[in-house]
């Protein structure tokens, strides 16, 4: 007698849960949609702070360099909310037609893509704020150090993790 439950076959024992595909579909696009409503939100307050800022009297006294590196800030939280937003408009155009491992799998990748460029949104933002109030230099060396400290939380530690697991 098998202690497995009803519709799961042997191989989903290797992941440590006894759920059928079906059921772990499910609960890794509800963990997804989790994650994605912690992101969504601060990319939309990072976008929107950086659309306010032209609007502000001193943005004209902006150089070249820091017009271009905030024109780029811009497009790069446009793309990350529309990757982060993604999945939504990947499930709602497959609601109901069976492909939920296909909703995560996409879903999954998007989300990977956004949190990349949203690595790159906050360091540029850093590198943008420190450049006005501090300078070139200043903004350079922060800009840096975030996108490290970023790599290393959001990549190097998950990285360590599996492997000792």
């Amino acid at each position: 007698m098998s202690d497995e439950p009803t519709g799961a076959t042997p191989d989903l024992r290797s992941h440590g849960r006894p759920e059928t595909p079906d059921q772990r579909s499910d609960r890794n696009w509800n963990e997804l949609l989790q994650e994605l409503r912690v992101m969504q939100t601060g990319v939309q307050i990072l976008t929107g702070f950086l659309l306010i800022l032209p609007f502000q009297s001193r943005f004209a006294e902006l150089d070249t360099y820091q017009h271009v590196v905030y024109l780029v800030l811009v497009l790069v939280c446009i793309a990350t909310t529309g990757l982060l937003v993604a999945p939504v408009a990947l499930h709602r155009a497959l609601f109901r037609k069976h492909r939920k491992r296909s909703v995560v799998t996409g879903g999954d990748r998007m989300t990977r893509a956004g949190l990349v460029l949203l690595a790159i949104a906050l360091a540029g933002t850093a590198l943008l704020v420190f450049d006005v109030v501090v300078g070139r230099t200043a903004g350079i060396v922060v800009g840096s150090i975030a996108a490290v400290v970023l790599l290393g939380l959001w990549a190097v530690v998950p990285a360590i993790v599996h492997r000792r697991a």
